[in-house]
């Protein structure tokens, strides 16, 4: 699959894909790479080989903004199966315990209601968190537990979509670091009979929805004009910041990496999206400062044009 990477190009954008079932994010990203013939590429925070849905894939520049991604909160579509516990937290684990599913709707409606909010998690041992350089879960498939501190997570959304009496289908919108596994195990504890997830797919993440995103076997079936079309412009990333223009001595400037007078109104430290003026070509994230100025915080590597 691999090109000469003296054949690869320079493609600058964001490709929203529809990652399948039981390959890596890296997987993912490295065949929409090799889909597109790009020369860097990059994902804004991986999914478990066995979740599926959205996973944005950056290329070119849009590599030097994919980071904002990372802290944005998430959307996911969870199956939990109550009454099984496994090592992993999912269907890939061994069982380790079954317990009785005596609990009706009401019960599981009140017990959703606890994980609402601000709560806190445990990170679970098959995760990628780092232990001395080691990711935990090669710990935990060596049979070693290391403890772990509890975290403060946000679930801004929990809303039940289905029950049948022993698995249900969850709707959850949280902030960054949120394991569902976790969340799905523990809404199994409190109900005293323990759970695991029999599938996650993500939803949502930093404004972009799975509806926007492709399938990769559909991107391979266009041609290489069509797999471009499918390109966002690289500052959807930043769209959550306000944005700004300069003019053509200012975004000269700018460019080059000098800080620019800045009339705008705007609060301390905050961040904006810069703009060419005559163009409205994107030219990266400037600060502006106590001193009245805009500072460049991340730049392409492209210069103002005149028009």
């Amino acid at each position: 699959m691999s090109k000469p990477r003296s054949n690869r190009r320079q493609i600058d954008g964001v490709l929203l894909i529809d990652k399948p079932y039981d390959i890596s994010s890296n997987n993912a990203l490295q065949k929409a790479r090799w889909l597109l013939n790009a020369a860097k590429a990059g994902h804004t925070g991986v999914l478990d080989p066995l979740a599926t849905g959205l996973l944005p894939a950056c290329f070119g520049d849009a590599t030097k903004f994919s980071s904002y991604l990372l802290d944005a909160d998430k959307g996911y579509r969870a199956t939990v199966k109550f009454g099984v516990v496994t090592t992993t937290g999912d269907v890939e684990g061994e069982v380790v315990s079954e317990r009785e599913v005596a609990f009706g709707l009401a019960e599981l409606q009140a017990a959703i209601e606890r994980f609402r909010g601000e709560i806190s998690q445990v990170p679970p041992m098959y995760s990628a968190l780092k232990h001395q350089g080691k990711p935990l879960y090669e710990y935990a498939r060596a049979g070693i537990e290391i403890p772990r501190e509890a975290r403060q997570v946000t679930i801004h959304k929990l809303e039940l979509l289905s029950f049948d009496g022993v698995s249900a289908e969850i709707d959850v919108v949280c902030s960054k670091g949120t394991y569902i596994r976790t969340l799905a195990c523990d809404i199994g504890e409190a109900l005293g009979c323990g759970a695991h997830l029999t599938a996650l797919r993500r939803t949502a993440t930093g404004g972009f929805s799975l509806d926007e995103a492709h399938a990769l076997a559909d991107v391979e079936a266009l041609d290489m004009a069509g797999r471009e079309a499918l390109l966002l412009p690289m500052d959807v990333l930043v769209r959550h910041f306000p944005d700004t223009e300069l003019d053509e001595n200012a975004a000269g400037k700018f460019n080059h990496g000098q800080p620019v007078l800045f009339a705008g109104k705007y609060e301390k430290m905050q961040r904006f999206r810069v703009y060419h003026q005559a163009n409205r070509k994107f030219l990266g994230l400037g600060e502006a400062r106590d001193d009245g100025r805009l500072h460049p915080i991340r730049l392409l590597a492209v210069k103002a044009e005149t028009p």
